[in-house]
């Protein structure tokens, strides 16, 4: 329940699944007493909507839409036209080189979408309030991966040491991840307009680092990620 002594937070909502969506909204609003500002399925109309408002704190998802923007790019957008809006990010991508990418690119919260509704209200309050919030969950995947960071070290300084550990550029990150999305070569080309050599030579830089060979290696791999 909403504390009544709490200011009342202004939130938007970005999320290209519906139900989803639609479930936080009625979530939020009638079970902890915060604003919906706005609710979007496509980083165009929150875009839209900042030009004339800003909420206390964007939710976002990570990995929208195939033809939408990919979750590093619409962060680095967000933290570079409006820095002073907190974004928590709400997500199923939840391996530490996408947590790590997440915060690098201007984050300030991750939590698994799996999570309990009590910790999507804990963490937007967290974030609103200006602190850095991971789920203890995920700050475990975290930990396993890189365990000297201590939680009160900058978070864009924890997303570029993770992401250094995996020796990956947040390229070489980013069409790893299409590709564990079902995605081709071709697509992921499409979607970041880039050429298909180009993310052909990514997906080749990133295999040779991990030392994978086919997309099944990579599939293997991913429980060790995640």
């Amino acid at each position: 329940m909403s504390d009544p002594l709490s200011p009342r937070l202004r939130v938007m909502l970005l999320e290209d699944h519906v139900l989803v969506r639609r479930g936080m909204e009625l979530l939020l609003k009638h079970e902890y007493g915060m604003d919906i500002a706005g609710s979007f399925c496509a980083p165009r109309q929150l875009f839209e909507a900042l030009k004339e408002d800003r909420p206390d704190v964007i939710v976002t998802d990570y990995a929208l839409g195939a033809t939408d923007t990919d979750g590093a790019k619409l962060l680095r957008s967000l933290h570079l036209h409006y820095p002073h809006v907190r974004v928590l990010v709400v997500s199923s991508h939840c391996n530490a080189p996408t947590i790590a990418l997440a915060m690098k690119a201007g984050a300030h919260g991750f939590i698994r979408k799996t999570q309990h509704e009590s910790e999507l209200y804990a963490a937007i309050r967290a974030v609103a309030a200006g602190r850095t919030y991971i789920s203890q969950q995920l700050a475990d995947v975290v930990d396993a991966i890189h365990p000297a960071k201590s939680s009160d070290e900058p978070v864009a300084d924890l997303g570029d040491e993770l992401l250094d550990s995996f020796k990956l550029s947040a390229r070489e990150h980013e069409v790893l991840r299409c590709l564990l999305d079902g995605m081709s070569v071709t697509a992921i080309a499409k979607k970041f307009s880039r050429s298909v050599t180009t993310i052909s030579a990514q997906k080749h830089s990133a295999f040779r680092k991990l030392g994978l060979r086919t997309n099944h290696e990579l599939f293997r791999v991913r429980y060790q990620w995640g």
